[in-house]
């Protein structure tokens, strides 16, 4: 689940990009317009318009739309704009039910899947996120359990994959998902119930969260998008997630829950050889709470325990797999001097060869969805368009990953400068902690000097400085890797609460 916290972090691709000296938006969105196709790509989708203004023009502005009141935006100024062509046109546009996003959505992934020169290390990342909106008359908003608050809250909530690698995070596709509590109806039926539109509402009604995760996941691969990993937190952390692997090839790095799932361990007593099944809370009380190790370079610990797990659902014919269980322990905050006993967390792959240091830096390339969410409702218009129609929001969700893969584009090809390029190395890539590790003290020393020639005047506020500068960049990884004590605090008291319902 993302997280709309205060966090350590460095400045957003949105904000470097825009920032840039000497760069008119404008112009590079029109280069990027002939670069990638994109009159080509709006009639490989058939995205048309019988009169009027050019749908080329009309999706050109909406991409646009979000950053009208940027001074570097001339050709396409507010009142420039709104003179070409009129907001209604663009209205109009996003509500209509018969445009099929998600496909145009997927034909400029592949672009800017494209544009990578050295992509490395590929993984699909699957996360959620909330939207809160209020109002009798949007359609589709629903009550949402958020985990980071431990509350409800009305709102949207929005299903994401994407691809992260070496180069860059980029967003797959999406899917809006209403849930059975306090769900709003529409308030005017669909004019065909066999639009792309309607078919999403009744998808987003009627599917559950697996079903929407495969359903994206094949429609990738079946697009020729390929990735060795899937990569999610603790809330997917499923059987069907794991499933979804098995079918696809692909190698599961999963946080998981410490809840009531069972696994098989086989050892050997007394020369007999003796199988038990028990739920992680026992594996650790049996396998790691006195044999913790660690981990090397890293402040925190790590045990990894191989098990079986049956993937079977009920009644059905049993279904054993080999999977490393990687149980990983919090570090001790300022708040306490030893660690909690449910300061600790579990992660699980079925390449039982991972070493425990492979599985957290493949697992800190999910951090690339989280940035994505937070960019997306900062900066690219995230469920902004002030619209009740459903069509809009199915539009808005797409143009906001849309305009994410073009500004990755430009990145690629204008290319990384300065804290830029950093941020990728750090945030939006996050391809491995150790990297990231090895790279934070190559920074710290040129940090480190510069605050040094300030020592005559600073004095001993370098050293304090420092401490804290040390303090975020260690707040940021634990972030990363959700290692974080409020987050496993959180997991421990939503694990509680699934049990006494389950009784």
């Amino acid at each position: 689940m993302n997280r709309d916290t205060k966090m350590a972090e460095l400045p957003a691709l949105t904000l470097d990009f825009l920032n840039a000296k000497g760069l008119l938006i404008d112009n590079v969105f029109a280069n990027l317009w002939k670069e990638t196709g994109m009159k080509t790509l709006l009639s490989r989708v058939g995205f048309n318009k019988r009169s009027g203004t050019p749908m080329p023009e009309v999706i050109y502005g909406l991409m646009l739309w979000i950053w009208l009141k940027k001074d570097s935006i001339g050709m396409f100024s507010r009142e420039g704009l709104q003179g070409a062509m009129g907001k209604d046109v663009l209205y109009d546009t996003i509500n209509r039910e018969d445009l099929n996003w998600r496909n145009l959505h997927r034909l400029a992934s592949a672009r800017t899947i494209q544009s990578f020169k050295a992509p490395g290390k590929k993984a699909f990342v699957v996360d959620d996120t909330i939207a809160q909106r209020f109002g009798k008359k949007m359609p589709s908003i629903s009550s949402h359990f958020d985990h980071t608050t431990g509350r409800h809250m009305m709102g949207q909530q929005v299903l994401t994959l994407g691809l992260s690698c070496d180069e860059g995070f980029v967003p797959l596709d999406s899917e809006l998902f209403i849930s059975q509590t306090k769900a709003t109806e529409l308030h005017q039926s669909f004019k065909d119930g066999r639009s792309a539109v309607a078919k999403r509402y009744k998808t987003a009604q009627q599917g559950t969260k697996p079903e929407m995760v495969k359903s994206m996941v094949n429609r990738a691969l079946n697009a020729g998008i390929v990735a060795d990993y899937l990569l999610a937190d603790a809330w997917f952390g499923t059987k069907a997630m794991i499933r979804l692997t098995q079918e696809t090839a692909l190698v599961p790095v999963l946080r998981m829950k410490k809840n009531k799932m069972n696994y098989r361990m086989s050892a050997i007593v007394r020369g007999n050889a003796v199988t038990k099944e028990l739920d992680v809370q026992a594996l650790y009380k049996r396998c790691v709470r006195k044999a913790w190790q660690p981990i090397y370079g890293q402040k925190y610990q790590a045990k990894a325990v191989d098990v079986e797990l049956n993937l079977a659902e009920t009644k059905e014919p049993e279904q054993w797999i080999k999977v490393r269980l990687l149980f990983v322990r919090g570090n001790v905050d300022d708040t306490q001097q030893t660690t909690g006993k449910h300061d600790w967390a579990v992660f699980l792959t079925t390449a039982t060869a991972l070493s425990g240091t492979e599985i957290l830096e493949l697992y800190s390339m999910r951090w690339a969805i989280e940035v994505y969410f937070k960019e997306a409702k900062q900066h690219l218009g995230f469920l902004k368009e002030q619209s009740n129609h459903y069509a809009a929001y199915i539009a808005s969700i797409h143009l906001t990953a849309i305009r994410f893969c073009l500004l990755v584009i430009a990145k690629q090809t204008q290319g990384a400068e300065s804290i830029a390029g950093v941020r990728q190395a750090l945030c939006s890539n996050s391809t491995d902690i150790s990297y990231a590790s090895k790279l934070w003290q190559v920074f710290r020393a040129v940090i480190s000097g510069a605050l040094d020639s300030l020592k005559s005047v600073m004095g001993d506020a370098v050293a304090i400085a420092m401490d804290v500068i040390d303090a975020h960049i260690e707040c940021w990884f634990l972030q990363v890797l959700q290692l974080d004590t409020r987050t496993l605090r959180l997991e421990a008291l939503e694990t509680r609460n699934e049990r006494l319902l389950c009784g």
